[in-house]
């Protein structure tokens, strides 16, 4: 229960319930039915930047890709970055956005979630409640989502066990 151990304890129990009758599955998949077809590093490009420019006009995105190195989805889920280099007599700024390629299949609500999330980065750089805002404004379930994404990923992980 790691990735929802801060929620309340009524929607842990809740999950738990879905866990041991094994339907956490069957509740995600008709929560979510539909996976998103944003499979290519070029469509994730073109995925991020229609959200940024309706969102963030002023802000310049350098590079977005799927990111394979990004495993410890307990700590991260995609990342941002913002480089500035002098060049010349010039301050340039590169902006990057990376997603863990685990989101390459799965439903497109948790895909925005995860961009929403890293957009939201370059207005708000850190948690508060202004960044939450703006992100519930690029997404208005945002954080019923959120939840639905950590619930999705100890899906995985509950997966990932009955394999070994």
């Amino acid at each position: 229960m790691k990735y929802i151990s801060h929620y309340p304890q009524q929607l842990q129990d809740q999950i738990q319930h879905l866990i041991d009758n094994d339907k956490l599955g069957i509740y995600l998949e008709k929560k979510y039915p539909k996976k998103h077809s944003i499979k290519t590093d070029k469509t994730l490009y073109s995925y991020v930047m229609d959200l940024k420019n309706e969102y963030l006009k002023k802000f310049q995105i350098s590079k977005v890709l799927y990111d394979g190195k990004i495993n410890d989805v307990s700590q991260s889920l995609g990342t941002h970055t913002f480089i500035s280099r002098v060049q010349g007599g010039k301050l340039k700024a590169k902006n990057i956005i990376k997603v863990a390629t685990i989101f390459k299949d799965v439903p497109e609500e948790f895909l925005k979630m995860i961009v929403v999330h890293e957009l939201a980065h370059f207005k708000e750089k850190e948690h508060n409640k202004a960044f939450y805002k703006f992100c519930e404004h690029m997404q208005k379930d945002y954080h019923q989502v959120e939840f639905d994404v950590r619930v999705y990923l100890l899906h995985l992980d509950i997966l990932q066990k009955r394999k070994i």
